[in-house]
């Protein structure tokens, strides 16, 4: 007779010990060793890395990570930059926000942390503009600390190999099986074998992260406030402009939504205005 664990769809968690020979397995032959965030345990890079990483590609990230930190290779060069220049540097990554958030977490790091990167996890949680998870990975790729990390791609992994049939899966059951699974000081390989196993079975056609409560399907690009935004940022990188150019961006159709989101550029300190001219903030 089944368990009742297997009959809901729920592989055994005695299956542990083959779970991290398969995960060990993949990365020995086809882990990618040589991304540039993991070369190098420097808790700020780490840090760069993970919000650069945030809703976007790794083959995308690598080259923007790597200008980013030629132009600003410490949190005091960042934290000491005019935004403007920041913003210009983060041209073609999309989610700009991320670009001010990031600066403000190393003017905590410089002011706050008196130039010392924090190292637990509730101290680095309480950088501006870093949530739970980046918070977590930091600690745990940075610091090799013994901390859940649950992204994507862990979560595909996790889904994959132990609820294969059940829906709804939750990150606290997710959690629950990570913090069994989590060879003890090894978190920094552990995370970085279970991301590139989960990269590589959606790249096999299999992910399931529709499956987990957390699921939220990304809205389209296109006609999306979120190209408005990127467009006008682009824009001001080039130098400064009038409302009437700016409106110009798009069809008279799409007023509405350039005027909101200028407004909120201008609200969240991206963009500022003088007279009847806009330029990125300083």
């Amino acid at each position: 007779m089944k368990s009742r664990a297997r009959s809901a769809g729920v592989r055994a968690q005695n299956d542990i010990p083959k779970f991290r020979r398969v995960v060990w397995a993949h990365y020995k032959k086809s882990g990618r060793h040589d991304l540039p965030w993991r070369t190098n345990n420097d808790p700020y890079r780490i840090l760069v890395s993970e919000v650069m990483l945030q809703q976007t590609q790794v083959d995308r990230v690598i080259p923007f990570y790597e200008r980013f930190l030629k132009e600003f290779p410490t949190a005091a060069d960042l934290a000491r930059t005019p935004l403007s220049k920041v913003l210009k540097n983060w041209q073609g990554l999309g989610y700009n926000r991320r670009a001010k958030m990031l600066q403000q977490a190393a003017k905590d790091i410089v002011g706050r942390f008196e130039n010392r990167f924090p190292q637990s996890v509730e101290e680095i949680e309480s950088l501006s503009g870093v949530g739970p998870y980046t918070a977590r990975a930091v600690a745990a790729f940075a610091f090799n600390q013994d901390v859940p990390v649950i992204e994507t791609n862990v979560r595909t992994v996790i889904i994959h190999y132990f609820f294969p049939k059940k829906k709804k899966v939750s990150d606290t059951e997710i959690e629950k099986i990570l913090i069994q699974a989590l060879p003890k000081k090894r978190s920094r390989e552990w995370y970085s074998a279970l991301m590139d196993y989960g990269s590589y079975l959606k790249r096999s056609g299999i992910s399931h992260n529709a499956r987990t409560k957390q699921y939220t399907k990304q809205s389209k690009f296109s006609g999306s406030l979120r190209e408005v935004r990127g467009a006008i940022l682009r824009l001001l990188a080039d130098g400064s402009a009038t409302k009437k150019r700016i409106e110009g961006l798009f069809r008279v159709s799409r007023r509405t939504q350039i005027l909101e989101a200028l407004a909120a550029l201008l609200v969240e300190g991206l963009v500022r205005v003088k007279g009847s001219t806009y330029s990125l903030a300083d």
